[in-house]
């Protein structure tokens, strides 16, 4: 069931949003040759506790307060002993429940100097992002979404993961509707798309693209996800309030 938010609610996801992206924006200061993603996680844990909020992957069962996953670990990537070094990219994903509201967003951060093909990644899955932010408005519908997003990160060459998708957010990290990055025109995904965006609705759109195939697998540990190939992939996300307007980024 899709919920649309309004008045006080609207608020208090424009805060816990706020406060999501700043721990975005902390992740990526902390992002340098010689850090562990343990530390990183900590440093992340602590901000979020400091102001008087709870890290929502940890109330997933996420044995994290934030997924960093480097180079071909597409998401969830768990904290832990694994140095960073130059030449590395890895993508944080954060998110923060206060007053009752989650907010969740994403991006990937070069670890000094990368390869120019790995930059292009980085700034490839963000601006596919930015053109799925021109139909995130209502009246359009969720696979126009998956289209945009789709459409250009193919156009540059990239795969797009199919396996995991953005989602709903609000009172839960994960709501309705499912937000694909693409389009898949299966009788049950066809069904599932025609999802038309209303003012009121709050969603998580989340481009994960690769550069080699789009096929992924799960870890041992039962959480890391990796392309198939072996080749790094890119993650950028932000929670977004459809208006009768503009798009509002809550997280930016």
């Amino acid at each position: 069931m899709i919920t649309l938010r309004s008045g006080a609610d609207i608020d208090r996801l424009r805060e816990a949003g706020r406060l999501t992206a700043e721990v975005r924006t902390l992740a990526g200061s902390l992002v340098r040759p010689g850090v562990t993603t343990k530390a990183i996680d900590r440093e992340i844990r602590s901000f979020i506790k400091s102001h008087g909020a709870k890290a929502s992957f940890l109330d997933e069962g996420f044995p994290g307060a934030a997924c960093i996953s480097v180079n071909d670990i597409v998401i969830h990537g768990i904290p832990g002993s694994r140095m960073l070094h130059e030449g590395d990219i890895v993508s944080i994903d954060v998110g923060a429940y206060l007053n009752g509201f989650h907010g969740d967003c994403a991006a990937t951060f070069p670890v000094g100097t990368v390869l120019p093909e790995h930059q292009a990644l980085i700034d490839g899955t963000r601006e596919s992002f930015f053109k799925a932010l021109e139909v995130m408005r209502s009246g359009y519908r969720v696979r126009d979404i998956g289209n945009a997003v789709q459409s250009y990160a193919e156009s540059l060459g990239y795969g797009v993961v199919k396996d995991y998708c953005g989602h709903g957010v609000g009172r839960r990290l994960h709501e309705d509707p499912e937000i694909p990055n693409y389009v898949d025109n299966s009788p049950r995904e066809i069904q599932k798309g025609r999802v038309r965006l209303v003012a009121g609705m709050v969603i998580a759109v989340e481009p994960m693209v690769t550069l080699g195939s789009s096929e992924t697998f799960v870890d041992k540990d039962k959480w890391t996800v990796r392309t198939k190939d072996g080749k790094y992939s890119a993650h950028y996300e932000n929670t977004v309030l459809i208006t009768s307007g503009e798009p509002e980024i809550l997280t930016r």
